[in-house]
């Protein structure tokens, strides 16, 4: 359950640096929660395509953190905000994050 949850922040962040299919099979499968099956009577697409992208999207979006780290940032920022007590600077740090 960790790792979805995860992934799924890790897609909010990155997604715009995947493909138009690689995005739409990923949102089925995780957000629709659809079986690879499903995906693939739907799009016509083969089972092991659909398996072996969600599969790449996974490890690129791991990548993607592993080098930028921008996740890692979001969740300093978040904790620097909650502990702040100056107000301009929380709201700062909070617009950062939006």
């Amino acid at each position: 359950m960790l790792e979805r949850e995860e992934l799924l922040n890790l897609y909010e962040i990155y997604k715009n640096l995947l493909t138009k299919k690689q995005r739409e099979y990923f949102e089925f499968y995780y957000y629709e929660d659809y079986s690879l099956s499903e995906i693939s009577e739907n799009l016509n697409v083969s089972k092991t395509i659909i398996g072996k992208t969600i599969k790449s999207v996974s490890e690129k979006l791991k990548k993607y953190e592993e080098i930028l780290k921008i996740s890692e940032l979001y969740e300093q920022i978040k904790k620097i905000s909650s502990s702040t007590k100056d107000l301009q600077t929380k709201t700062e740090l909070e617009n950062i994050i939006k």
